[in-house]
């Protein structure tokens, strides 16, 4: 007998994982960070805030208590970088529609659970105009605490009427894969940005690079075997 209960839901994380966008806000960061006249480590700056909400990234940029009034017009501002500049070479991870459909024509329920607020998403969802929709979608502007905290995720399984211990979290970034976990959640490393070994743990199944990968293992089909 397995020691998982039977895969109810997947849960995807969006940049990075549903969308090939991370370049593009690492080019949007440097760019806001310059009109701000602030110096900055993007590869530091993402580090420390991949995951998180837009108003804790502004806190850490900024290095201070920022008003959520003053925060949410920097983020916009951030934001509208981001999408101005993705918007051209919109793309998303290798796979991504093909896998979600499969599952979806599995029984599965998809959810997306993101730190990204509601205009990237809509912008993201405009884009993959994904057929099924995700059942449940939980955004980082709604006042929930980013990751590696499970908050995120576990709404995204509440909403779905789905035990979190039933979930997988695909991920693609070290704070995500450890949200995961504290969910209660497996997860798979999507490692469009980091490699295997910084998104590796106990509870994470598999490592690929896109969706082709999970495809062409058959790992949906062999997910259900192993808890039929």
């Amino acid at each position: 007998m397995s020691r998982h209960p039977k895969t109810e839901a997947l849960i995807f994380d969006m940049d990075g994982t549903m969308i090939d966008s991370m370049p593009w806000h690492a080019k949007a960061w440097i760019e806001f960070a310059r009109r701000h006249g602030i110096e900055m480590d993007v590869a530091d700056m993402l580090r420390r805030t991949t995951g998180r909400t837009g108003a804790e990234c502004m806190n850490e940029l900024f290095q201070r208590d920022i008003q959520a009034s003053e925060a949410w017009v920097l983020i916009a501002e951030k934001e509208d970088i981001y999408r101005e500049l993705f918007t051209p070479v919109f793309a998303e991870v290798a796979g991504f529609k093909a896998f979600a459909r499969l599952a979806a024509a599995q029984g599965l329920k998809v959810g997306v659970g993101t730190a990204g607020d509601k205009h990237n998403i809509a912008f993201a969802f405009a884009r993959l105009d994904m057929q099924p929709a995700p059942h449940a979608v939980v955004g980082g502007d709604e006042g929930l605490p980013g990751k590696p905290e499970p908050a995120i995720f576990l709404e995204a399984a509440r909403r779905m009427g789905t035990p979190a211990a039933a979930c997988i979290v695909f991920e693609d970034a070290p704070f995500g894969i450890e949200a995961a976990r504290r969910a209660g959640m497996r997860a798979v490393a999507v490692c469009t940005s980091h490699s295997p070994e910084e998104l590796a743990g106990p509870h994470v199944m598999a490592s690929v690079r896109d969706y082709n990968e999970l495809m062409n293992t058959n790992f949906l089909g062999k997910l259900h075997a192993a808890t039929a």
